[in-house]
């Protein structure tokens, strides 16, 4: 954190030396040589007689777009209120002063308490944060008001005289944590403005990031006044690095130029991801397009102003009003500022009215040891009541519900936008209570989510809708990844030209494998696919010479089917293996299958052999059964006894031999009858069976043959072979065409 500190540093430093300027300018009012910093050009509201005026000041940077903006919001506020509350007897008396740096607007609060003697100070709008400002306050007892600040250094316990009617910055720090962490980014590079506004929102962000799990990866401070160049370094910087989410907090002009120097920098493209706060999200409607198509696809958040009719007709006066009394201004369109500012108004004028016309006026400080008297100050007697009346005014005004809590603006919802060409529009909400939703409910939810997929769909930078993974391999180019060219058997890699355009494509089993690997990984990778050819189209070598150009720095990687081997490990590694690996030779079997496939697992003298015996045993138990009783059951009529000489052996396979003999003899060979029988059917069956399997390997080979392979294998056959010496696709009657082969791949 040697930045953080440093900064740190410079700001306590460029905070004593402006006090000390304070202290000087004002010892110089009290002797009377000081002159008013900017000139009373506010519209000094005259009250009708009948009417107790309560006397507000004001102090705005007329020459910034939320000081012209907030001037008229103002202005139109507080005629708007009256013609409503026409029969109210208190009257605001607004008092502008303008002021364009920090000694200007602290010398402008001074004189409205000291000539004007104002209960109250709305703004001033630089000095949002400004101690010395509001500890002036406190002495006064005059209330100081921001309708534009959006985080608080100072508690309410510390200065009580201090309120801002807007909500707390917290909120969002916990919105873009969620973002991310629906996301599933867990890193990301913050960006901010190098200012009081940036540095006190970046532990708002710290704390967040921290609850959620969620790493700032780096942090960037970037001034205001830092030149192209300088941004231009940071960015290319951020480039080299890993992380690919970037978060934006800083005001409207600076983030218009920091986009258009990321665009140059090639960092708007696929596999970004922006996420920008309020600070540039409130001003969308004011950014010039260029910048506005530099941020295409980035997410924003800002504060969710709900619609309604009296909105809508505020809105159309605002333009029309913009036009007629500041035609200068560059401002077109209304923000949520200039709405605070409206409904601070509003509260203001309620609070006095609550209060009555009482003749509060303004006490000498004397000797009192408040600390006033340095300044000659007097205290408010309306301030400390006005304060509170103001912390008990509740309505609904333009930006919504106004309530203030602990000094603050109650906590609303934040609308997630996402930034495409021509604009903006909302993608989803968020709130404190609810988390991320796709539809604001009228009743509270009391489950918090984090999960991005109530959002409505997004286009990312670059034009895409595939969401960023936050994380890329740093590199200046692309990840070069080799190709073997194959002829033959292209199911796993398969390199083809398009005839039309001259593109080379790549596909196969390998390939798929590897494109799915990329999509599991936490990161992007940006890879060119490069075919192993030489000029004529075809390989450039084997295998070992295409792993071989890895070490060469030719490659970073090689995908395809490459056979992992032991003497290929010594120079590359290799991924486990995600098919199994082998030699395989395909050829034609030598038999024929046919219908009189069933007769040819037994030879023709086996079979006459089988034969031979059934006639035998026929015989024998013929001869034998013909000395058994003439009542035996098992004699059959004489005109059957010739035929069963012949199917008797047959018939006792399947029928009881009980049944069929009588003579003890007779069942003795018919049992060893049937015991040679079952050898032969399981002989039968096991031969047949191998004629459908092992017989398969009964090649088709003549005296001279060819076996092919795939060009570049691995394959070697060993010097025992009685066919295949040497390199592949050689054998003892080599012939160098290997298309006449049978097919051998791995």
């Amino acid at each position: 954190m040697p930045l953080m500190r440093n900064c740190n540093f410079n700001m306590l430093t460029v905070k004593r030396f402006l006090s000390f300027k304070y202290v000087i300018f004002f010892l110089m009012w009290d002797g009377g040589f000081a002159t008013a910093a900017a000139g009373d050009e506010g519209k000094n509201a005259t009250a009708a007689p009948t009417h107790f005026s309560v006397h507000i000041g004001t102090v705005l940077d007329y020459n910034t777009s939320m000081g012209a903006m907030a001037d008229l919001c103002i202005s139109m506020a507080l005629s708007d209120f009256y013609a409503v509350h026409s029969d109210y007897q208190t009257r605001l008396v607004i008092h502008t002063k303008y002021a364009h740096d920090e000694l200007d607007g602290a010398s402008a609060v001074f004189e409205l308490m000291q000539n004007e003697e104002v209960h109250s100070i709305l703004g001033p709008q630089m000095l949002t944060e400004d101690e010395f400002v509001v500890e002036l306050g406190g002495k006064a007892h005059v209330p100081v008001i921001s309708f534009s600040a959006r985080t608080q250094s100072l508690s309410s316990r510390q200065s009580p005289c201090y309120i801002r009617t807007t909500p707390d910055d917290s909120n969002q720090a916990k919105a873009l944590a969620a973002l991310c962490r629906g996301f599933e980014w867990h890193e990301a590079v913050i960006l901010y403005e190098d200012s009081d506004y940036g540095s006190q929102f970046l532990s708002r962000i710290y704390d967040a990031f921290q609850k959620d799990d969620i790493r700032a990866a780096y942090v960037v401070p970037i001034s205001t006044s830092a030149a192209d160049h300088h941004i231009r370094k940071e960015l290319y910087r951020l480039k080299r690095m890993q992380t690919r989410v970037f978060l934006v907090h800083m005001d409207a002009q600076l983030g218009s130029r920091l986009f258009l120097l990321a665009k140059h920098a090639g960092m708007t493209s696929e596999g970004y991801a922006w996420i920008i706060t309020d600070g540039i999200g409130n001003f969308m409607n004011s950014i010039d397009s260029d910048a506005v198509d530099s941020m295409e696809g980035v997410l924003g958040l800002r504060p969710y102003v709900p619609a309604s009719r009296n909105l809508e007709n505020f809105k159309t006066r605002w333009k029309k009003n913009m036009l007629l009394m500041k035609p200068e201004s560059t401002l077109t369109e209304l923000n949520v500022y200039g709405l605070w500012a409206y409904d601070t108004i509003w509260a203001l004028a309620m609070a006095v009215e609550k209060i009555g016309p009482v003749n509060l006026g303004f006490l000498e400080s004397g000797n009192s040891k408040n600390g006033s008297e340095i300044f000659n100050l007097r205290i408010s007697q309306l301030g400390p009541r006005l304060l509170r009346e103001l912390q008990n005014t509740t309505f609904e005004g333009l930006s919504g519900e106004f309530h203030l809590i602990d000094g603050q603006l109650k906590p609303s919802p934040l609308e997630i936008f996402n930034v495409y060409a021509t604009g903006d529009r909302a993608i989803g909400y968020w709130t404190p209570d609810g988390g991320i939703t796709r539809k604001l409910a009228l009743t509270g939810s009391l489950k918090y989510s984090t999960s991005t997929k109530e959002l409505k769909s997004i286009v990312w930078p670059g034009d895409s809708v595939k969401q960023p993974k936050g994380w890329s391999i740093p590199s200046t180019g692309r990840l070069k990844v080799g190709i073997p060219k194959k002829n033959g058997f292209t199911e796993f890699v398969n390199i083809s030209t398009d005839p039309q355009t001259k593109q080379v494509k790549v596909s196969g089993y390998s390939i798929d494998i590897f494109l799915s690997a990329l999509q599991q990984l936490p990161f992007s990778v940006d890879y060119e696919f490069i075919p192993f050819i030489n000029e004529s189209g075809l390989s450039n070598g084997t295998y070992d010479e295409l792993l071989q150009n890895i070490l060469g720095k030719n490659f970073d990687m090689v995908v395809g089917d490459t056979t992992i081997l032991a003497d290929r490990t010594k120079y590359v590694d290799f991924t486990l293996p995600y098919s199994e690996s082998g030699t395989v030779m395909v050829v034609k079997p030598k038999k024929e299958k046919d219908m009189w496939v069933f007769k040819k697992p037994f030879s023709w003298d086996l079979w006459l052999t089988i034969v031979s015996s059934c006639i035998v045993i026929g015989i024998v138990l013929r001869i034998l059964e013909n000395r058994a009783k003439k009542d035996s059951d098992s004699l059959r009529p004489h005109e059957q006894q010739l035929g069963l000489l012949f199917w008797f052996p047959i018939a006792a396979l399947a029928f009881p031999e009980r049944n069929m003999v009588g003579n003890k003899w007779s069942r003795f060979v018919l049992a060893v009858w049937l015991f040679m029988a079952f050898i032969l059917m399981q002989s039968y069956t096991a031969n047949l069976s191998a004629m459908f399997t092992v017989d398969q390997f009964d090649f088709r080979l003549s005296d001279d043959y060819n076996v092919g392979c795939q060009a570049g294998t691995p394959i070697r056959i060993s010097t025992g072979s009685p066919f295949l010496k040497g390199n592949p696709c050689s054998h003892r009657s080599y012939k160098p065409d290997c298309n006449r082969a049978e097919k051998l791949w791995t």
